[in-house]
């Protein structure tokens, strides 16, 4: 076998084959706001957001005669591992025409080389012989196959949170005329870091390199170089990051411990369970730990080449607790990556109780129901068979995670906030819980001390966030007979569309009595104590269609709705501003069917703020400026430093 030979059958993920199998009438979104008057109340009594008029990045629409997939190679790990245990697979990407670099509709891959100064040779996906052998061949060693990776790589999560969520996404950036992409810069500068930066009209992930330590403690060369951007877990991580920023802009404005925490928390979680998309992968794992997830450190383990050349001894993070007897607890005062791997911890342990609990069947049937498992290696069919049900849980578990984003609150995110959208968001889908996924998830919230703030109880019934009240009636003009699509209901028919939709909803929240019910307030407020708040902003909104296990179907509306409140000076305390507002989900017919709200106005909000500014952490994301406490600037590029 030649060393650009394919090695196997390419890989489709689940999200992959949804996305590339949908059609996309072939009329182009009209990214043009055509000369208009301001609607009613718009500038006077709310404000439309950059995420509502920023142009939207789409994705390239297959055309007939196109092909669904293009066929590309990377790790699945990371170089150090061997490919017996599944490291190098054969990916489907999306298909979509290719510029060198390479560049497509999403993503820009820069070919620069930041520390040396210089370009290397174009990496070009169409080349025949390139086409032919699904790409470069994986190596270390060649610049074109580092672009290649990131690409393949980025595009797959693409899929993967468009499936889960129903809809294209939206960066969190561009300059308001052009769809953006995202740049990626596989060689940023030789560094041990790597991370994205939003730029306010560009973005980009920029993934650095390093000489190895002199005793490194995998299969590494002493003093040879570790690229981050071969490295599967840190490439998901930092995309994953752009795509939450992209969905939430104000989880990157760290107003307590949790928020930085939970941007890494999550982006740790997808690349956990993007581990189980790679069949090998998973079947190498399950034959080593027989079937017991907890010790498969294959899967459970993220950047085990960046760990071990950097003098850690091991992997950088686990998403499995040394001692899981006694599981590390929530304390505010950790690390942001220690405090996020205590959300990873939990999550992936609510994951293994139901695996385990799907599992016991087969094993039983093996074992003559004894359920004891003999010394030895599993049976070959035993082993595949655990493997396949891990894989579809884990993207089961990975669909509720990124679901839940759009029942967070739209700022100032605690873990107990997520705990809580995750319930709400399985049952909004799922009503019959038969496999007990959100108790699995509620215990290990439970076992860790990450309680929800307001609830009463650690009951399913107690965590769903609210249902408003009767007095709210349906939004005029966005329900699903008013709403104007591009053919799926998953997209806007255009910017004007969007732009009518956000003023519907801003007009309908700032009428006469109903900004309580938002968490917004009026200027001259008296629980204002003399402070000022801004117009309450529409930030975003667009369509969600998600898909349940049984083939349901389910269509909302979801908007985010920001408010600032100007915090003065005082004898005491410097000026700061706090943030409040709501998430707002509308069913098909204008109805809203929940308001998870953060109310500027509330006095224990206030002294939240006053006392985070106060912590060590606070004090690391935040500087005063004169009298007010202003946020510090790349604070991703810090937190992934170890600042």
């Amino acid at each position: 076998m030649g060393p650009d030979t394919p090695l196997a059958t390419a890989t489709t993920t689940e999200a992959v084959a949804a996305d590339a199998a949908s059609r996309d009438e072939e009329s182009a979104f009209d990214n043009s706001l055509t000369a208009r008057h301001k609607r009613p109340g718009e500038g006077q009594d709310y404000d439309i957001g950059a995420g509502v008029s920023r142009p939207p990045a789409l994705p390239y629409e297959r055309q007939p005669g196109d092909p669904l997939y293009r066929p590309l190679r990377i790790y699945t790990v990371d170089p150090s591992v061997s490919r017996l245990e599944g490291s190098v697979a054969t990916v489907n990407v999306p298909y979509e025409p290719l510029a060198p670099g390479p560049a497509g509709q999403l993503f820009a891959v820069d070919g620069v080389d930041g520390q040396l100064g210089l370009r290397y040779r174009p990496t070009d996906l169409e080349d025949r012989k390139v086409l032919m052998t699904d790409g470069y061949p994986p190596s270390p060693s060649d610049p074109r196959f580092h672009h290649q990776m990131v690409y393949a790589v980025c595009s797959n999560v693409y899929s993967t949170f468009k499936t889960a969520l129903g809809r294209n996404l939206c960066w969190g950036f561009g300059d308001g005329k052009t769809p953006a992409r995202l740049v990626l810069r596989a060689h940023y500068q030789r560094v041990q870091n790597a991370h994205y930066e939003n730029g306010g009209t560009w973005g980009e992930l920029r993934f650095g390199y390093f000489p190895a330590s002199d005793k490194p403690t995998n299969r590494t060369m002493p003093g040879g170089y570790v690229f981050t951007c071969l490295s599967h877990d840190i490439i998901v991580h930092e995309v994953t990051h752009a795509l939450l920023d992209g969905l939430r802009s104000h989880f990157i404005v760290p107003t307590n411990a949790d928020v930085v925490a939970f941007h890494e928390g999550f982006a740790d979680l997808v690349a956990i369970f993007q581990h189980f998309s790679y069949a090998e992968v998973v079947l190498a794992a399950i034959r080593r730990c027989k079937g017991s997830l907890q010790h498969a450190s294959l899967l459970t383990e993220l950047a085990g080449q960046f760990g071990h050349t950097t003098g850690r001894n091991g992997s950088l993070r686990s998403a499995v607790e040394q001692d899981t007897g006694h599981p590390v607890r929530y304390q505010d005062s950790l690390e942001a990556h220690q405090l996020g791997s205590v959300l990873v911890n939990a999550v992936f342990d609510a994951f293994v109780q139901v695996y385990q609990r799907r599992i016991e069947r087969y094993v039983r049937l093996a074992t003559g129901g004894s359920g004891l498992l003999p010394p030895g290696e599993l049976s070959h069919d035993l082993q595949t068979i655990l493997a396949e049900r891990a894989s579809k849980l884990a993207s089961q578990f990975l669909s509720i995670c990124i679901r839940a984003i759009d029942y967070c609150p739209p700022t100032g995110i605690t873990f107990g906030d997520y705990l809580r959208a995750m319930v709400t968001a399985d049952y909004d889908l799922v009503p019959d819980d038969r496999c007990d996924f959100r108790g699995a998830l509620i215990d290990a919230f439970w076992r860790r001390d990450i309680y929800p703030r307001g609830a009463q109880h650690l009951s399913e019934d107690e965590l769903l966030w609210e249902r408003p009240g009767a007095d709210l009636p349906p939004v005029p003009g966005l329900d699903f007979a008013a709403l104007r699509f591009r053919g799926d209901p998953a997209n806007a028919a255009d910017l004007n569309e969007l732009h009518r939709q956000a003023c519907m909803l801003g007009r309908y929240i700032t009428r006469p009595g109903r900004l309580e019910a938002f968490g917004l307030v009026a200027n001259g407020d008296a629980r204002l104590d003399g402070d000022t708040v801004s117009h309450p902003c529409i930030e975003s909104i667009r369509t969600a269609r998600r898909v349940g296990p049984s083939g349901q179907i389910v269509f909302d509306l979801v908007a985010e709705i920001i408010q600032k409140r100007h915090v003065r000076a005082s004898a005491e305390a410097p000026a700061f501003t706090c943030y409040g507002g709501a998430t707002v989900i509308l069913g098909p017919t204008g109805e809203i069917r929940y308001v998870v709200l953060k109310n500027v106005a509330s006095a224990g909000k206030l002294q939240r703020r006053r006392d985070f500014f106060k912590t060590p952490c606070g004090q690391k994301y935040w500087h005063l400026s004169g009298r007010q406490w202003q946020p510090r600037e790349g604070i991703f590029a810090m937190v992934h430093r170890g600042e």
